[in-house]
């Protein structure tokens, strides 16, 4: 379909943050956006006061008499719907035009220059990072980010930039239609094996990914990674780390609840660098997004100013009550090498605190693969409290619960396990010092009443 006759939009499975992104960008478009989603959330809700066209039964009657014509509606779907869904099959057999949002993110890093970020875990942090660091900048960019920023209340920018920067998605190998000018990739630990079925597959899929960087751009590479990149002729290759690469931190100070560390680079050191979330874990996510904005060229002190201002991306390691007797945050983490960095950041910057950690695990796949490597990230904080699993796309695997976990939680570790439900009660009942909530799944849409609870 030429984008010149898109008139309307529709959505299967709107409600998703990197789906959302793209409905405000055609919201923006002026067209008409429709959509269906299972469950109304904070997010779907916002949509709709934009102007977006929701409902959540599977329906095809409810579909928009806009979105209804093959001539003129795109139809965007999301991986994670299954393929019998009515809607799908309407589409289908009415020969419309249908997209996944991967395809979409692909056709704009072909009209843009694309700055993309993959990697197992980081990426939603450092595309925002690098995003606002840009769009605060003369060099500006449009983005389309898989968390809401807090500078921004959205999770997508608009501008006349040539610039995009994009999340890089590997699930279902979504990564592989981005063509991109600059890519950050920040880890490589193996993840959705009920995609991809081995590891070697999975680093196979990064590397096919690195192949797509075009002629002229660079990649920039977490170091020691086990992917072997595969770059075309005429791309430029740079590692970063915390402490080696080309790309690193000297000088970290750590102190008082901030931290400040010099960004040594091969373009230009930057001293004094002062970060806005000051969280142990963002001076390496830190380093990759100035990294990849000194390549799309901001200067030196729109790098300082980005750093210094960037206030966080929703669900990141982010801070709902911090006073000197409470803190309670929210943190999306659902991998064990993410919670792993959560927590260990969390007991660097709460050193004598009680830390209670209410664990929602994401998909039994996940479960079954991970269940040790899980207990063993958890184990680094004082009381662990597991709710069941969040099947998202899965049916129950037989044998795989969150018992799993809690089984292999090391000794010395207060555990508990209660049903999601029952959390708000169990919080209210309860009190506590530093309490995070982890997770991928939708026990954040309780953390207006937790948060509400605790403070009582």
């Amino acid at each position: 379909m030429n984008p010149k006759d898109i008139k309307a939009v529709y959505f299967i499975g709107a409600g998703g943050i990197g789906m959302s992104a793209i409905a405000r960008y055609y919201l923006k478009q002026g067209m008409v956006v429709g959509g269906y989603d299972k469950t109304p959330s904070v997010l779907t809700r916002q949509l709709e006061k934009e102007g977006m066209l929701l409902h959540y039964e599977e329906n095809v009657e409810e579909i928009p008499h806009a979105c209804k014509n093959p001539q003129s509606c795109l139809v965007i779907y999301t991986p994670a719907i299954p393929a019998d869904h009515q809607e799908l099959q309407y589409f289908r057999e009415g020969n419309f035009e249908i997209q996944k949002r991967a395809q979409v993110l692909g056709t704009l890093t072909q009209e843009k220059k694309g700055l993309c970020v993959a990697g197992t875990h980081g990426k939603t942090t450092t595309s925002t990072m690098c995003a606002h660091i840009l769009h605060q900048s003369h060099v500006d960019c449009n983005a389309f980010l898989g968390g809401i920023s807090k500078n921004y209340g959205t999770n997508y920018i608009l501008s006349d930039s040539e610039y995009v920067v994009i999340e890089a998605d590997e699930f279902d190998r979504s990564f592989h239609w981005l063509r991109p000018w600059i890519s950050v990739i920040t880890a490589t630990d193996p993840d959705h094996l009920d995609i991809y079925g081995t590891k070697e597959a999975y680093l196979e899929s990064f590397r096919h990914y690195s192949s797509l960087i075009q002629p002229g751009g660079a990649l920039i590479i977490h170091r020691d990674l086990e992917m072997q990149e595969q770059l075309q002729e005429g791309v430029r290759r740079y590692d970063y780390s915390l402490n080696e690469g080309d790309f690193h931190a000297e000088n970290v100070v750590i102190e008082n609840g901030e931290i400040t560390f010099d960004f040594i680079s091969p373009i230009e050191t930057i001293r004094k660098v002062r970060l806005g979330q000051p969280i142990p874990i963002n001076i390496e996510n830190g380093i990759a997004a100035m990294a990849m904005a000194q390549l799309a060229g901001s200067n030196a002190e729109e790098l300082r100013y980005g750093m210094m201002t960037f206030a966080g991306a929703e669900r990141r390691f982010d801070f709902k009550i911090k006073t000197p007797q409470l803190v309670l945050i929210s943190d999306y983490a659902h991998h064990p090498k993410e919670i792993l960095q959560s927590a260990r950041s969390i007991r660097e910057l709460y050193k004598d605190r009680h830390i209670t950690a209410i664990f929602q695990p994401h998909l039994y796949t996940r479960t079954r693969d991970f269940y040790q490597e899980f207990a063993e990230a958890l184990s680094v904080l004082d009381e662990v409290v597991l709710t069941e699993i969040y099947p998202a796309r899965e049916e129950p695997i037989e044998g795989v619960s969150s018992q799993l976990i809690y089984d292999c939680l090391k000794p010395g570790v207060k555990k508990e396990m209660i049903r999601k439900d029952d959390v708000l009660e169990y919080v209210k009942n309860r009190t506590f010092d530093v309490l995070i909530i982890l997770g991928a799944g939708d026990l954040d849409n309780m953390m207006p009443q937790i948060a509400e609870r605790i403070k009582k």
